[in-house]
């Protein structure tokens, strides 16, 4: 449940006082509510999500390093409690989500820049909202910025059953591809298959590389967005089509691969950071999304929720279990 605290005073919040293990994220309960000033909104949380990306800044594995003490989260859905002198989009009382925040999710208020921050419609949940931001953001933003994937191309979604990985089934559907999904549990592969993809594979079973090439009949796939570049890239090289592209979402490590098996094939690997998306960037993403969730095939999968006091074990979690199984929330 929301807190019933005034706007005005104290609000409980996870900080990070110095990076490592999960035992860091801290919940305290006299944190200052923040103020809007300009162009921001102070947003009264419902829910926020979690994302593997919070794991590693949290570590401070991560290149860039926030100025501590940080609260993370930056996928939050709720009611807009506050606005800025600028602001002129959103109004006390509006449901809204974030593709971004000022002073953090993990939070029962946080502040956002009025241009990260969305109307939700009625008909998503707080929870589904929260699951919106950094999954489908980044699945746009690597499958037609940096891949320029099109229509009867066949894209593989390496590590489908995650937050990004089923928003990448929705959009490459929606958007006519031919979508291949992996997973590594049985619950995990019907999930994808139940958002958008046409055929899965289990990765974690021997020989399932060889069972994608079978499906493509030795064509190959043209895009792969990959979740796990350390373990898979190299196996990926082995599956693109001419011309094919990799597409770096999610990285835990180094790997070592051959330059020589992106040459014949004339392949590419490109990175994806949602950091580097403009504001024009933006405001596409979000037009395709109002019109998917109009449409019906922009429908966000929540996963395991945990309450706010329960932001390491969360974080342990989505590191360490068995697979994810749709968008890690937390609820206030």
């Amino acid at each position: 449940m929301t807190s019933g605290r005034s706007a005005a005073s104290f609000m409980r919040a996870v900080r990070v006082s110095e990076f490592g293990g999960p035992a860091v994220l801290k919940l305290q309960s006299d944190i200052p509510v923040p103020k809007p000033s300009e162009n921001q909104v102070l947003i009264r949380i419902h829910a926020c999500g979690v994302n593997p990306v919070e794991t590693y800044i949290r570590s401070g594995s991560y290149p860039r390093k926030p100025s501590l003490p940080w609260t993370p989260g930056n996928d939050v859905a709720g009611v807009v409690e506050q606005v800025g002198q600028c602001v002129t989009k959103f109004k006390k009382g509006d449901r809204v989500f974030t593709s971004g925040t000022i002073t953090g999710g993990y939070a029962e208020y946080t502040l956002a820049s009025d241009d990260t921050v969305y109307l939700l419609p009625d008909n998503l949940s707080y929870k589904e909202g929260s699951a919106i931001g950094t999954p489908y953001f980044t699945a746009y933003r690597a499958l037609l910025h940096k891949a320029r994937a099109k229509a009867a191309e066949t894209v593989m979604v390496h590590g489908a059953s995650g937050g990004v990985g089923i928003a990448t089934c929705q959009i490459a559907r929606a958007y006519g591809l031919k979508v291949l999904g992996t997973a590594g549990t049985q619950e995990g592969l019907s999930l994808v298959r139940e958002n958008g993809a046409h055929k899965t594979f289990n990765h974690r079973e021997t020989g399932y590389v060889d069972k994608i090439k079978d499906y493509t009949v030795g064509r190959g796939v043209n895009v792969i967005i990959e979740m796990l570049s350390n373990v898979n890239l190299s196996n990926d090289l082995q599956l693109l089509s001419n011309g094919g592209r990799v597409i770096i979402v999610g990285c835990r490590g180094p790997i070592e691969i051959n330059p020589r098996d992106t040459m014949a094939k004339e392949t590419s690997i490109i990175g994806v950071a949602l950091t580097n998306a403009t504001k024009e960037d933006r405001l596409e993403t979000a037009a395709a999304f109002y019109a998917g969730m109009e449409a019906g095939w922009l429908k966000p999968v929540v996963g395991s929720e945990y309450p706010l006091e329960e932001a390491a074990q969360a974080h342990t979690e989505i590191i360490e279990g068995p697979g994810a199984v749709g968008k890690m929330i937390l609820t206030m």
